[in-house]
């Protein structure tokens, strides 16, 4: 690559994205860089941190982003040219990271597929920490790109879930994929040992607390962005006392990015075996995604504001783009 430029989405003011030129750096001596092939909208952070943010513009969201290795620093051994690879890039044209921070895609994976690694690393942070065991009964709430993942890897992984949603469109994803129990709301006797509120939805917490069975986990995936309900601390504070509830974050970076002593399971790690797993077809993404062009990103990021996309992913393709 010879320009010392770059294509990139910026956030430019409230609910303003565009496709601007962005400086590019040398490559460091561990790291690689090639042109991007997808990158990945993650609705829920970018909407909320960057698309709707008040101030601090320009601000430059991605979340996840698939590549082909062009350049290689001479630090750099994980990686060959040629190889495609996943990292948690920015929306741009050009990747440049760091080797130890990426994950080369299986032979064959489509990058559209890959990409959906980045989303399923969140709810497999729950899965290698939370107490319950297959094949106990474990709830989902919230199924958008998060929650439905959730789903679909906690049943791969042998429990038996039980998936929820208010809105009709994101159960029928949930049942086009496979998921096997889908529904409206949570059963009030489904013994559940673990529920996951992928929603952010206060009064989805509630109703894990108060559905969960006694000494059961609920963990909170989904980021309370905005308030929702009139509900009270006290009501929730009943359901988890009297349950003796075991509530507690979600937050994937509870693992940490790579392996350490005494901690073998990693973000990193998690990535692999959600590419593995997509590879082997037991995660389900055919028909879940679009793909843009960058030049869409307003019309794309409004339309996932305003819950008007056509599928619960989207995403955008730089193989066209001009370097």
């Amino acid at each position: 690559m010879t320009s010392t430029t770059l294509p990139q989405l910026a956030v430019t003011g409230p609910e303003r994205i565009e496709l601007v030129d962005s400086p590019r750096s040398p490559l460091g001596p561990a790291q690689v860089a090639g042109p991007t092939l997808v990158t990945l909208v993650s609705p829920g952070t970018e909407l909320a941190w960057a698309y709707t943010a008040p101030q601090g513009f320009p601000l430059h969201p991605g979340y996840a982003a698939v590549f082909q290795v062009e350049e290689v620093g001479p630090e750099a051994s994980r990686l060959a040219p040629g190889e495609v690879a996943l990292c948690m890039g920015p929306h741009a044209g050009w990747q440049q990271v760091e080797a130890a921070d990426t994950i080369p895609l299986p032979a064959g994976l489509p990058p559209e597929h890959g990409a959906c690694a980045r989303l399923m690393g969140v709810s497999m942070s729950t899965l290698t920490t939370t107490s319950a065991r297959p094949p106990e009964p474990v709830g989902v709430t919230g199924l958008g790109p998060i929650g439905h993942f959730a789903a679909q890897i906690f049943q791969a992984a042998g429990y038996e879930v039980v998936a929820v949603d208010p809105l009709v469109a994101r159960r029928d994803y949930a049942r086009g994929a496979g998921v096997v129990r889908v529904a409206e709301t949570l059963p009030s006797d489904g013994e559940f040992a673990l529920i996951m509120d992928c929603s952010g939805h206060e009064g989805a917490a509630l109703d894990a607390c108060r559905c969960v069975r006694q000494g059961g986990e609920v963990v909170l995936i989904g980021t309370p962005w905005a308030r929702r309900t009139d509900l009270t601390a006290h009501e929730l504070l009943h359901a988890i006392f009297h349950r003796y509830v075991h509530l507690r974050s979600g937050w994937e970076w509870e693992v940490p990015l790579h392996p350490a002593p005494f901690r073998h399971n990693s973000i990193l790690g998690q990535f692999t075996g959600a590419l593995r797993w997509l590879a082997e077809g037991r995660i389900v993404v055919d028909g879940l995604y679009t793909l843009h062009v960058p030049s869409e990103a307003q019309e794309v990021y409004q339309a996932l504001l305003h819950r008007r996309a056509d599928r619960l992913l989207a995403m955008f393709d730089w193989r066209g783009s001009s370097l």
